[in-house]
C-alpha cells in the first residue's frame, strides 16, 4: 500500500542563502533525532557546474518502545541517505533521500527541490513528497505507515521550522519583496 506526504513551503530569503542553510542545518540542538551528518561524495562536474553530494545521516530510532518488541525494530539508529544536486546557475537544488535501515521491510524515499519562487526571484520554494511503504511485517504494516506518515508530516513541519530559525538567525528578517 503505502502513504504519501506532500510539503510546500516558501523562504523568504534569497537561494544560495537557504541552501547554505540547508546543508548546514543538522546536527542541531533544535532537532535531537538528528545525530550526525557525514558527507561521504562531493563533486562537481566540470562542464555543468553541477556539485553532487552524497551523505549519511544517522539518526535516533524513533519506533515507539511497544512496537520495538518486534525484533527487526529494535536498532538504536536509523541511517538515511542523502544526494543533492546544486546547480547555481539555474538556481535549484535537487534531494533524493532514502532509509538506510529495514529495507527488506520499508522503504522510504523523498524528493525534493529548493528553488527560486515564481512570486518573487529574491524567495525561494522548496518542495517535497515523501513516500512509505511497509511490506513483511504483517498486521503491523498499516500501524507502522501510519506512524511514519506521522512522523514525516512532524518531522517535515520541524525541519521547516529550524530551516526558518537558522534563516533568521544567521540572515535577519525575511524578505517581504
Amino acid at each position: 500500500m503505502g502513504v504519501t506526504v506532500d510539503v510546500r513551503q516558501v523562504y523568504r530569503y534569497p537561494f544560495d542563502q537557504v541552501v547554505s542553510s540547508f546543508l548546514r542545518k543538522y546536527p542541531n540542538p533544535m532537532d535531537k533525532n538528528v545525530i550526525a551528518v557525514k558527507t561521504v561524495e562531493e563533486k562537481t562536474d566540470g562542464s555543468t557546474g553541477i556539485i553532487y553530494r552524497k551523505r549519511i545521516a544517522i539518526c535516533k530510532n524513533v519506533v515507539p518502545e511497544i512496537l520495538r518488541k518486534v525484533s527487526i525494530l529494535k536498532v538504536p539508529d536509523i541511517q538515511l541517505e542523502e544526494e543533492s544536486w546544486l546547480n547555481m546557475q539555474e538556481r535549484n537544488m535537487a534531494i533524493r533521500s532514502q532509509c538506510l535501515t529495514w529495507t527488506q521491510y520499508a522503504s522510504m524515499n523523498e524528493e525534493s527541490v529548493f528553488k527560486e519562487s515564481l512570486e518573487n526571484p529574491n524567495w525561494t520554494e522548496f518542495i517535497q513528497r515523501g513516500k512509505i511503504s511497509i511490506t513483511g511485517a504483517g498486521f503491523l504494516n498499516c500501524i507502522l505507515e501510519t506512524f511514519a506518515s506521522t512522523f514525516l508530516k512532524k518531522g517535515a513541519q520541524k525541519g521547516i521550522r529550524i530551516m526558518e530559525a537558522l534563516l533568521q538567525e544567521q540572515c535577519g528578517a525575511p524578505l517581504t519583496k
